[in-house]
């Protein structure tokens, strides 16, 4: 049985690449290979410290190799996009020269302001294949002479409903009391403030998951004391009981590269209003119907008068578009093309 290593900064956790990661491996599986998986942080098979955003210094030639002595394919899934560790994408690079390789890209330098002087990410190679995971970033990397495909991201369809009792019991949540979850790493892209003033407008408690993270600590103790409805800061594992407990999904970002929640809250069953992200609009296109933040209304409205016939409608968009089996069959098809099936 062929070898794939999955290779990125860090896996197993609850951020939006390592759920991509952990399905993109069972798409992987169903279609004949044997995963591993490296990472300098997580849960991986391999850790390979260097590789690891925080990392005082990127890993060697050597590492790298061991690491990926036995694959017939590696993905690399974002370390060679995004400059978090400039050093270890330079590495794995040169490495992986003309070895079958797929980079998978999330967000690329030029989408971030920070990072808008880096050039040199992603690197290219003949032996290699892009995927992107929307249509603007494969128009994007088009513009800087790099072929691209689309893949969208994923999801399991086939998860059983969560506990909403036993989820709003922990949490400490009364039953009659509109609970709206914000499945972030808290950054200042994802606008927690403007989630905060939904929540504030429709009378509901705030319950947002994820730590602070690019120095955002500071701001976030300000916006979050200063709110005026209830907050409840609190991670919880990435699991459909995380969508049992709330109401509805609030998610306002102004850029994502794909955006997870939303897809996973209509899985679940639950609205979402989200943000003016373009990447928003093109899944919107697939025919999901979500609020728009711009105006809370609609959605407070319905919140108090749910239609299940909406919630049904989206969680069949998903499963049409965005399930584990679509993103299988459109990863066959560029192993297909690139002669790497098993």
């Amino acid at each position: 049985m062929p070898t794939c290593a999955i290779v990125s900064f860090r896996l197993g956790g609850t951020d939006g690449v390592s759920i991509v990661a952990d399905n993109w491996a069972t798409s992987l599986e169903a279609l004949g290979f044997s995963v591993t998986t490296v990472a300098g942080d997580g849960d991986a098979d391999r850790l390979l410290p260097g590789l690891a955003i925080e990392a005082s210094e990127p890993p060697t030639d050597g590492e790298v190799d061991a690491a990926l002595v036995d694959a017939d394919l590696v993905v690399v899934e974002n370390l060679c996009t995004i400059p978090l560790n400039p050093g270890a994408a330079g590495v794995v690079a040169e490495r992986l020269r003309g070895r079958p390789a797929i980079l998978h890209h999330h967000d690329p330098p030029w989408q971030r302001a920070r990072f808008a002087q880096v050039t040199d990410l992603p690197p290219d190679d003949p032996a290699w294949r892009h995927v992107c995971i929307n249509r603007l970033t494969v128009e994007e990397f088009a513009v800087r002479g790099l072929a691209a495909t689309t893949i969208y991201n994923g999801f399991r369809t086939d998860e059983p409903d969560g506990d909403r009792g036993r989820m709003r019991t922990e949490l400490e949540v009364a039953d009659d009391e509109l609970l709206l979850a914000h499945p972030v790493r808290a950054i200042p892209r994802k606008d927690v403030p403007a989630a905060i003033r939904i929540c504030e407008e429709l009378g509901a408690t705030y319950w947002l998951l994820g730590p602070a993270e690019e120095g955002y600590e500071d701001e976030l103790a300000r916006v979050l004391t200063a709110a005026r409805c209830r907050v409840i800061h609190r991670s919880f594992p990435h699991h459909p009981d995380l969508y049992a407990g709330p109401d509805g999904v609030v998610f306002p970002s102004v850029w994502e590269g794909f955006g997870n929640p939303p897809v996973e809250a209509s899985i679940h069953r639950r609205p979402v209003i989200i943000g003016p992200y373009p990447v928003g609009a093109e899944l919107r296109e697939l025919g999901f119907q979500w609020f728009d933040s711009a105006d809370p209304g609609p959605f407070g409205a319905f919140l108090a008068r749910p239609q299940p016939e909406l919630l049904a409608h989206n969680r069949a968009v998903a499963e049409r578009h965005l399930s584990l089996e679509a993103q299988t069959r459109s990863i066959e098809s560029l192993l297909d093309a690139a002669g790497w099936s098993p």
